[in-house]
């Protein structure tokens, strides 16, 4: 009897993946932690390039947007395009042609034309956490219809903003129709995806050599990056949501003039 002869790319599992979350490109120099340079974005590109060629990868490198920055379009897109990539993009919806430095909804339509994943990031970029039963149907339904509308495809996924949630925000989530929910947590993904999604958030002054640490097979830095994680988790709840967020814009050199940062940082 003779055996099928069987591929490796058949045998193969699918890979874990690592969801990286950035929000502003900038060309120019800045200190706030939650900007990343053009020039760095393209080494870590490069590096998620050679990850993926890797003979025996361990885990595959996933790129995430939150906010809806112009940058997102101006910068980012043709950088990925560059490389044959491409990225999923949150989008605070209400900001969407109205906010100064947010793309526009002809903007969106080029990203979603050009093959990126459009998702959504609420309407206001509240936390969902403080939303009353009213305001989570704007943030979460309102925000989806409208990202159908505009976008004539059909939304399935969820960042949250400031990665806050409790089974009552997830519960509202599924409810307003999203299959997958993007948080904060810094940790591997299998495949098939859960409800919650973890991804790990990037800073401007990481660099590739240290990403490239956490995709090794010990899992060491993703899993001291988990515990971190869950300290800050502990100093929210000890400190509350507002002095938190005034001592991580301190820490972060977070800019006047930006709307990231915390309330996307785990």
């Amino acid at each position: 009897m003779h055996r099928e002869f069987i591929s490796k790319e058949q045998t193969r599992r699918p890979l874990p993946k690592l969801y990286l979350l950035y929000h502003e490109l900038r060309s120019t120099e800045t200190r706030y932690s939650y900007i990343t340079g053009s020039t760095m974005f393209e080494r870590h590109l490069d590096l998620y390039a050679r990850l993926r060629q890797e003979e025996s990868p361990h885990l595959s490198p996933e790129i995430t947007f939150d906010d809806g920055h112009v940058s997102n379009l101006e910068l980012a897109a043709p950088i990925l395009r560059s490389r044959d990539m491409t990225a999923h993009f949150f989008i605070t919806v209400g900001w969407t042609g109205k906010k100064p430095g947010y793309m526009s909804w002809a903007d969106l339509q080029s990203l979603h034309q050009a093959g990126h994943t459009i998702g959504a990031h609420g309407w206001t970029h509240t936390l969902l956490t403080h939303c009353s039963d009213g305001e989570l149907q704007k943030e979460l339904r309102d925000a989806r219809l409208t990202l159908e509308d505009k976008l004539g495809t059909t939304i399935t996924t969820m960042s949250l903003p400031g990665g806050r949630y409790n089974r009552r925000v997830l519960t509202a989530c599924e409810a307003a129709g999203y299959c997958e929910i993007y948080t904060s947590v810094p940790r591997a993904e299998s495949l098939p995806l859960g409800t919650t999604i973890g991804r790990l958030n990037i800073r401007g002054d990481m660099q590739p050599d240290w990403i490239a640490r956490l995709f090794e097979r010990d899992g060491k830095l993703l899993n001291s990056l988990g515990k971190q994680y869950r300290r800050k988790e502990a100093a929210k709840k000890l400190l509350g949501d507002r002095l938190y967020a005034k001592l991580w814009a301190l820490v972060n050199r977070k800019e006047a003039d930006t709307n990231g940062g915390e309330e996307d940082a785990g």
